[in-house]
């Protein structure tokens, strides 16, 4: 549910309102900012990545150990011999194998069976719900991510602190704390390469307050500025990958590389947000060939890319992947999947307890199904939310940031 630059640029205008926040509050925060010369480094920053279009978790981690995958899939199962074990029961798909090391160092970790308990099987309604962190609740003004930023206990001022990289704003950064998106680094950099003094600085601004195309789009004109001139000052995208990294070309690649980019520039990136389509499979969706198998394969490089560039400083970065929902056990007529229910989620980095998948798992059977057709779901998104932000990031209210929500038992990613 994106909201578009000229949106939020009429919400903030020059009189730095911002969707509800309070101008004094972000006059201080850049004031602090200038002051303090930057962002503080050595933070602790959670990468999100959306897997938009309902990825096929059953074939993306397969339970290897439940028959009923293969009986249910026959042209499209993987092949036994083909999977990449990871503890007995489940398994990589063959194009995450790339992965399979940061398994093995305990550094990922997965929970299967998990989404949300909403029944639609709309992409729209179910991405809404997702970002917003209240299923079923259409009418939810801001998203968990901004409202964790607004509630969390301590934060550095920065108004890098909560960066999308796209286009548009996406609807979990929406709400009353300052965030911005980023189309794309290198574009935005030339831009503001190019400017000299205060004057050129002002010009690329009210450009962007126009509506131009400069790639950045902001909650308020404070964090504009602030974001102009600090992206100018630290000049990103010109560190190199470290380590030896790759990046692919796609567009996950390029988005992994400049969130790294930002992290290690140490702006004070504490949540990063990006997004990659595609997974929305009802016709030949293939198995270790076609539609998934090419999406995996460009998921898995730009995330083993992105850790092996980080190193060290993957201690303090999570990656977390979501999706709106899964896909049905059986496969379709036109050797495809369609919109199911319950998928699987990746988790990676920080001090994860990896190595292990989370989760109860509910089986394949028939009876054992959602609704007889769907993985049913035994975890619920917002706890693993809850455990990566808290477990992660740090404290705050999880009752304001997933409001409605009764929180379980942990799930066990964090000590």
């Amino acid at each position: 549910m994106p909201i578009s630059r000229r949106a939020f640029m009429k919400a903030g205008g020059l009189a730095l309102v911002s969707l509800g926040a309070d101008p004094l509050f972000l006059d201080r925060a850049a004031y602090a900012l200038r002051s303090a010369g930057g962002a503080a480094s050595g933070g602790k920053t959670l990468v999100c990545l959306f897997q938009r279009g309902a990825v096929d978790g059953l074939s993306m981690i397969v339970p290897a150990g439940d028959s009923w995958y293969w009986q249910e899939r026959q042209r499209i199962a993987l092949a036994k011999e083909q999977l990449v074990p990871l503890d007995g029961m489940f398994a990589l798909h063959p194009r995450l194998a790339s992965l399979k090391p940061l398994w093995d160092r305990h550094s990922l970790a997965i929970v299967h069976a998990v989404g949300s308990p909403s029944t639609s099987r709309s992409h729209f309604d179910a991405q809404d719900y997702m970002e917003s962190g209240t299923p079923d609740v259409k009418n939810t003004p801001d998203g968990w991510a901004n409202r964790y930023c607004t509630h969390a206990a301590e934060h550095a001022n920065t108004p890098f602190r909560a960066v999308a990289f796209g286009p548009q704003l996406p609807r979990t950064l929406a709400g009353s704390a300052p965030s911005l998106a980023i189309d794309d680094l290198r574009t935005f950099g030339m831009r503001a390469a190019q400017a000299s003094g205060e004057q050129k600085l002002t010009r690329a601004f009210e450009e962007l307050y126009q509506g131009a195309a400069t790639g950045l789009v902001a909650s308020s004109s404070a964090e504009t500025f602030e974001a102009i001139k600090m992206l100018k000052t630290a000049n990103p995208t010109a560190i190199t990958p470290g380590n030896g990294a790759t990046y692919g070309k796609g567009k996950l690649a390029t988005s992994l590389q400049q969130v790294a980019q930002l992290i290690k520039a140490d702006l004070g990136v504490e949540i990063a947000f990006v997004d990659v389509g595609g997974w929305d499979t009802h016709v030949n969706q293939g198995s270790d060939q076609g539609q998934l198998a090419t999406r995996l394969d460009e998921l898995a490089g730009a995330l083993a890319a992105f850790t092996t560039d980080l190193g060290e400083r993957m201690r303090d970065v999570v990656v977390i992947t979501m999706s709106e929902f899964g896909r049905t056990v059986k496969e379709n007529g036109t050797s495809g999947t369609d919109h199911g229910h319950g998928t699987a989620m990746m988790i990676m980095g920080g001090n994860v307890r990896g190595g292990k998948v989370y989760g109860r798992w509910p089986g394949l059977a028939p009876e054992q199904r959602y609704e007889g057709r769907d993985l049913a779901i035994t975890t619920d998104f917002r706890a693993v939310f809850s455990e990566v932000l808290q477990g992660h990031l740090g404290p705050a209210s999880m009752a304001q940031v997933f409001p409605g929500f009764d929180q379980p038992a942990a799930v066990g990613m964090f000590g």
